[in-house]
């Protein structure tokens, strides 16, 4: 599974991508991001507060129910504006 990190997110993580094989247990997105948050100070304070964090699976906006499957590529951002 590729995770890709954007704006702030990817400067409290430290790396704008990486790829990891889909953890045990993890069957959806808040699965992941429970399991994101415990891998590192960094990731903790990235994923805190989810209500200023949107995800994309393969390229597609999903809520934290979203199933994942091994190859998903899993985007987390900030809410992007226009201008």
């Amino acid at each position: 599974m590729k995770l890709l990190y954007f704006a702030w997110l990817k400067q409290k993580i430290g790396t704008g991508e990486e790829d990891i094989p889909l953890p045990d247990g993890v069957t959806n997105v808040g699965a992941l991001v429970s399991w994101l948050k415990a891998q590192g100070p960094g990731y903790g304070e990235a994923l805190e507060d989810l209500s200023v964090i949107r995800f994309a699976v393969n390229q597609e906006f999903v809520d934290l129910d979203h199933a994942l499957a091994e190859g998903d590529e899993v985007a987390i951002f900030p809410p992007v504006t226009g201008g």
